[in-house]
């Protein structure tokens, strides 16, 4: 995985544990993509500070995952439910099915996408 983007998941996740000065950092340097110098001009403090930070943020947030697994069970469960889409959708193209499991087999594409926009 895109390493901005597991630092951003890993954010979305667990961020709320990190202080607010962490998180503002944090944020700054991953979601908004600003350099060491501009966060450390932003908040009067070094360049080698803010990189310490973000280190300890990834230290930190990491730490989580290796506990709870949270990001890897959202992935898990994106993945399973676009399976689940793809088969709904493939038995729909599929001619020959009754219109009550057709019926069903819309609902369950529907609901799939649903969940899919949401992730």
């Amino acid at each position: 995985m895109d390493k901005i983007l597991r630092q951003a998941l890993l954010y979305d996740f667990y961020g709320e544990l990190l202080t607010e000065h962490q998180k503002s950092i944090y944020e700054d340097f991953v979601l908004n993509d600003y350099s060491l110098s501009e966060i450390g001009e932003d908040r009067k403090i070094s360049r080698q500070g803010v990189y310490d930070i973000i280190k300890r943020c990834d230290k930190l947030l990491n730490g989580y995952e290796e506990k709870l697994h949270l990001v890897q069970k959202f992935l898990m469960a994106k993945e399973q439910v676009a399976k689940i889409h793809e088969l709904a959708s493939e038995i729909l193209k599929a001619e020959g099915a009754p219109d009550e499991a057709t019926e069903y087999l819309r609902q369950i594409e529907n609901i799939s996408n649903g969940i899919l926009e949401e992730m």
